[in-house]
């Protein structure tokens, strides 16, 4: 590699206006142009081989069951087993690439994914079921990771110049990052780019090769990213693709003697999972396995008798009902002082009410839940909803072909009832009442997450007491509790929310090197 992009102060992927008409247009145009490439099959990539599968994944669009977005060959543990084979191999040649090397893959990536933004956005739309905005965020997130990782490896490589050990005389001490080994890359479908690109590209800027399962139910868009990163030069095996079950080889990726680390966003039940079969040492292994995970969330916002009303209803609503609740930060708990519990609660239904349920191409508020495992799931919730709270607002199946539930909220729901303490990954919303709001902080950390939260208040003491004992990863006042930018709210939460990784911060790629002092007598 002989020319370098000029490396500029970072800065966030501006989101697109769909208020222009033209931004919408070419949003509709790059709609078009994904579906007349629907229906395609796709390999695994193992190094260099495109390895095609009798089984594979079928993926198909949750606002339109009837159209199939692509079909991915699906790999066994025969085939896992080859790609970590292909994975150790080039492993010991990447990582003696320099790392300012390695950062311009990821630029070049960058570079092309901005230049092609709205396809990335319309592929999420159809295999996701995200909206115009929500997709459009998706892909400038998954932007701003390659961004901001290559920028921290760079910074990560010069440091002893940068950030030097204490001197002393007669020895020349530094200190360095390498990378780890081979890892497991295993991704939400949620945000089936951004995330997807983020863990994996982390992981490959610090000098890991990977192995990158996507979850089933959007493998076409992580095979989209895959793809980009062949097109801009990445070596064969840094990178390789290998979509397939969980339980047969996730599991076995997860146990496997030459895996270093595993990279999981998900569900609790999921990462715990891996985080157990992870801990147990097996034949052939020499070293401690790294797991980095991203795992659930029951998130709330908490809202004050002094606090903006308004803007506190129009934020619980976002943070509840963005993506349908399908995020690991949505604000799924509203705790309410008492005092102001009812103007509340009506701005919160009355905002509910506006939100129109309909197909994500053509861009309705709310859309389609993953799947029918999801739908299902979130319709008992609902009805366990009805026998411990008050039904404010929809509570039922929405129209469409697809997996639509109305956006739905329950009132005077009590701190311990189950759908204030579990997760539902769904539009659901619980409001709760307290008597002031040091109970109401109280019955927000009555949880066993602690992942992102909110609290409203103009209260600067009541706040000051929030931000000290408000127990979450990601606190936010005065604003919604979705929503992270990378670069400047590193993400990642307490307890049962994961291992804190704070993704998108200058702590992350710790997470996939490991520290090598060398000191030299002079």
């Amino acid at each position: 590699m002989t020319t370098f992009t000029k490396v500029t102060t970072y800065a966030n992927e501006p989101f697109t206006n769909f208020a222009l008409e033209e931004n919408k247009k070419a949003m509709e145009a790059a709609i078009a142009k994904v579906k007349t490439e629907l229906g395609r099959e796709y390999p695994l990539y193992i190094g260099a081989e495109k390895v095609v599968t009798e089984a594979k994944i079928t993926s198909i669009n949750p606002g339109n069951v009837d159209e199939v977005i692509g079909y991915v060959s699906k790999a066994d543990q025969v085939l896992a087993e080859k790609a970590m084979g292909v994975a150790l191999e080039t492993f010991e040649s990447w990582k003696k690439v320099p790392a300012r090397e390695r950062a311009e893959y990821l630029f070049r990536a960058a570079k092309l994914m901005r230049e092609r933004k709205h396809e990335f956005s319309a592929l999420m739309i159809l295999e996701s079921g995200k909206n115009y905005v929500e997709a459009d965020v998706d892909t400038a997130e998954a932007i701003d990771f390659m961004e901001f990782y290559a920028r921290e490896m760079i910074r990560l490589s010069e440091i002893s110049e940068t950030q030097p050990l204490t001197k002393i005389a007669g020895e020349d001490n530094n200190i360095s990052y390498i990378p780890l080994g081979v890892g497991v890359i295993i991704p939400p479908w949620n945000f089936p780019l951004a995330i997807c690109v983020g863990m994996t590209t982390a992981a490959v800027v610090s000098g890991n090769t990977v192995l990158l399962k996507p979850a089933s139910t959007t493998p076409v868009i992580a095979h989209k990213f895959v793809a980009l990163m062949q097109e801009v030069g990445l070596p064969a095996g840094v990178i390789n693709f290998i979509p397939g079950s969980g339980a047969e080889v996730g599991d076995y990726l997860t146990t496997h003697p030459k895996t270093r680390f595993i990279s999981f966003t998900g569900s609790k039940e999921v990462g715990l999972r891996i985080n157990k079969l992870a801990a147990d040492t097996v034949p052939g292994q020499i070293w401690i396995k790294r797991v980095v995970a991203e795992m659930g969330g029951k998130d709330g916002i908490v809202v004050d008798e002094t606090a903006d009303l308004e803007a506190a209803a129009a934020a619980i609503v976002a943070s509840a009902f963005g993506f349908q609740g399908q995020k690991c930060s949505a604000g799924s708990r509203a705790i309410i002082v008492e005092s102001v519990y009812d103007q509340v609660a009506d701005k919160v239904v009355a905002l509910t009410k506006q939100l129109q349920v309909g197909l994500p191409e053509d861009n309705f508020a709310a859309g389609p839940v993953i799947d029918k495992n999801s739908y299902n799931k979130i319709l008992e919730y609902i009805e366990i909803g009805k026998q411990e709270g008050t039904l404010l607002v929809g509570g039922n199946k929405a129209d469409g072909n697809g997996y639509y539930i109305q956006p739905t909220v329950f009132g005077d729901v009590s701190g311990k009832a189950r759908i204030m303490q579990e997760e539902i990954f769904g539009p659901v919303l619980a409001l709760a009442k307290a008597k002031d709001w040091q109970e109401a902080i109280a019955m927000y950390n009555d949880t066993e997450f602690g992942l992102t939260g909110s609290y409203f208040s103009t209260d600067e003491e009541r706040i000051a007491e929030a931000l000290e004992t408000v127990h979450c990863g990601n606190l936010y006042i005065n604003r919604k509790c979705t929503g992270a930018l990378v670069g400047v709210h590193p993400f990642g939460g307490f307890n049962m929310s994961g291992t804190d990784s704070k993704a998108g911060g200058y702590d992350y790629l710790l997470l996939f090197t490991q520290a090598k002092m060398t000191s030299r007598k002079i």
